[in-house]
């Protein structure tokens, strides 16, 4: 085989490996990858029942109320202009509370509530997600 042939096969060769790898990259993220929303933007219609999702906001105050089960707890999501009813079954972090950030990964339910899987706790209390910066003032987190 002439080298020019050779180096022809071994770009094909390379080509197709490359392309290989971007669609097993591609379809491992696809489990994985979730939209960020807001309250406002799920009662706005941008949740589509039972898309994976990621809800970020501040947990209402006087809303965290635990099941008789020990595990499942029902809260309110709120940005300031709008609010979620969040279920979760799991325990939750140390640092989940009311009034403070949490951000929940799981989906939307027919009637309304968000079903987390996954409940994290905002560690810092100064931080505030781009979307939620024109939040107002008193729902904001109290600062350190």
């Amino acid at each position: 085989m002439k080298a020019k042939h050779q180096r022809l096969v071994l770009a094909l060769f390379a080509v197709a490996g490359i392309a290989g790898a971007g669609v097993l990259g591609a379809s491992a993220l696809r489990d994985e990858a979730a939209y960020f929303r807001t309250p406002v933007e799920i009662k706005g219609g941008k949740a589509v029942v039972g898309e994976p999702m990621r809800l970020g906001g501040m947990v209402a105050s006087g809303s965290i109320a635990r099941q008789s089960d020990g595990l499942t707890i029902r809260f309110v999501a709120t940005d300031g202009k709008a609010s979620v009813p969040v279920e979760y079954t799991g325990i939750v972090p140390d640092l989940f509370g009311e009034e403070s950030g949490m951000v929940a990964d799981g989906r939307m339910r027919a009637d309304g509530t968000f079903v987390a899987d996954r409940i994290l706790a905002k560690h810092d209390e100064r931080y505030m997600p781009p979307q939620m910066g024109d939040m107002p003032k008193n729902m904001k987190a109290p600062k350190a």
